[in-house]
């Protein structure tokens, strides 16, 4: 959740400083800033950011990364840095909060095994609480504050690119899904299309084991007489929409396609279109849910149908 909503008219900050508690994907978002041409410095000293601002200026916007591992690290010191910024009348920063549940930071830290910074000898949830504890002010002086619970990290650069990005010179980017209904939609959708009405290579033995990127599925599930007729309108329905929403500034778009196991049709179709799509020149990526969560080479059972 943010705490602000961005007009598409906004510049873009040329400062932005990313904190938040360890965990809840500061370099995730430092990374989708680099990509968006942002110069990256991590972890500098807050008593050597003066002469870094009083240099000559940035040929390009800079973001900072911040976090309690600076070796000057305070919240006093932090804040100070804030007020002298908002002070200047040659710099425009932003202060990005990276914000997590305490759950999904303990969870984080269980499945890395790393140890946290405030309690390198001792359980990870006691530095998560020293740490959000200290954080307090830092996090209501945040210009944009983006909650990371439920985001992937796909999802977190997506949320950047909408802060961050300029509008202008950037072409749309597009993700394109594949999933099961069994299982919900996956979070974000702006388009979901519906496949269940395809033919269903699930009931053909020797194809059931496969996914509908292999071409043997693609070609069953592409003869269904419905097939091209549906995908001939889902193109130009993408055709319309993408420049449109390009136009208004969107920097990211997500479109679903789900089936019953997110196996088969689904997956085909997803491919079919991200392939289009890309060969028109739009910057694609791909996920199929479903197969990033199980491992699809074993054959599933006859009452789990795709």
């Amino acid at each position: 959740m943010n705490n602000a909503t961005r007009n598409p008219d906004q510049i873009p900050p040329t400062i932005v400083l990313v904190t938040g508690p360890s965990g809840a994907g500061r370099s995730t978002a430092i990374n989708a800033l680099e990509d968006l041409g942002y110069e990256i410095i991590d972890n500098l000293p807050l008593s050597l950011l003066p002469r870094l601002l009083d240099g000559p200026p940035p040929s390009r916007p800079l973001a900072l990364g911040l976090d309690v591992r600076n070796r000057d690290f305070g919240t006093n010191a932090l804040i100070e840095t804030i007020d002298q910024l908002a002070g200047r009348t040659d710099q425009h920063a932003q202060v990005l909060y990276l914000d997590a549940e305490e759950a999904a930071l303990v969870r984080r830290y269980s499945e890395t095994r790393r140890r946290h910074p405030l309690a390198p000898a001792g359980s990870p949830m006691a530095g998560i609480a020293r740490e959000r504890e200290l954080l307090v002010p830092i996090r209501a002086r945040a210009d944009v504050l983006i909650d990371t619970t439920d985001l992937s990290p796909h999802d977190l650069k997506a949320e950047i690119e909408q802060w961050f990005g300029t509008a202008e010179g950037r072409q749309l980017g597009v993700t394109i899904h594949s999933f099961s209904y069994k299982r919900g939609l996956p979070r974000g959708m702006d388009i979901v299309m519906d496949c269940r009405f395809l033919r269903n290579p699930h009931w053909v033995e020797e194809l059931r084991s496969l996914d509908g990127r292999d071409a043997a599925v693609a070609a069953y599930v592409s003869e269904d007489p419905r097939f091209n007729p549906f995908f001939e309108r889902i193109k130009s329905l993408a055709d319309l929409l993408l420049p449109a929403h390009q136009d208004e500034g969107k920097a990211h778009l997500s479109i679903g396609f789900g089936c019953t196991g997110g196996q088969h049709r689904s997956v085909c179709v997803a491919e079919r279109l991200a392939s289009a799509l890309a060969q028109d020149g739009w910057p694609v990526s791909k996920r199929h849910r479903e197969m990033e969560r199980h491992d699809l080479h074993v054959p599933r059972s006859k009452e789990q149908p795709d």
